[in-house]
């Protein structure tokens, strides 16, 4: 399976940074994902060759860890808390109702490529269960019609950045 095309330069950089360090691997991953929001599966070659690694075990690392995507992910990422004061506040009806409007599971992408449905277990807004985030904002005390409400926001301001 190809992976879209992806900055070979920024993983060949991040290598570099990397590869002669104890324990390279996850800190190699991360400085990827941050560079190209994810971890494109072509790359595994090239950081098993420089590792010293096998293919396999990189993907088990990558395969194991939900916060590495092997996919680019939507414009935008919510993340839904299921942090135990979330869902005792209702946070499980609001997970549904993100998957259902959006149709994904979570670590999916809406058709359209603008929504990441992602899970989260904390996000320090317990006083106001349950939450969500969207980039660096947190929205407190959600229900369905303020998630309706934001994804809609959301994907309309995607639909006037265009």
């Amino acid at each position: 399976m190809t992976s879209p095309s992806w900055d070979k330069s920024k993983v060949i950089e991040a290598i570099e940074q990397w590869q002669h360090e104890p324990g390279a691997l996850l800190p190699l991953l991360h400085r990827i994902q941050d560079s190209l929001g994810y971890v494109p599966p072509d790359c595994l070659p090239l950081l098993a060759e420089a590792l010293n690694l096998s293919r396999a075990e990189i993907h088990g690392v990558v395969s194991f860890y939900h916060h590495f995507r092997s996919a680019p992910p939507g414009r935008q990422i919510l993340q839904v808390c299921r942090a135990e004061s979330c869902q005792a506040m209702g946070g499980r009806n609001l997970e549904a109702y993100a998957k259902q409007q959006l149709n994904v599971e979570y670590h999916q992408t809406s058709a359209d490529g603008e929504i990441t449905l992602e899970p989260v277990y904390c996000l320090g807004n317990c006083a106001c269960s349950p939450s969500v985030r969207v980039g660096d904002q947190v929205y407190g005390r959600m229900n369905e019609s303020k998630l309706h409400a934001l994804l809609e926001q959301l994907t309309t301001h995607a639909l006037e950045i265009q």
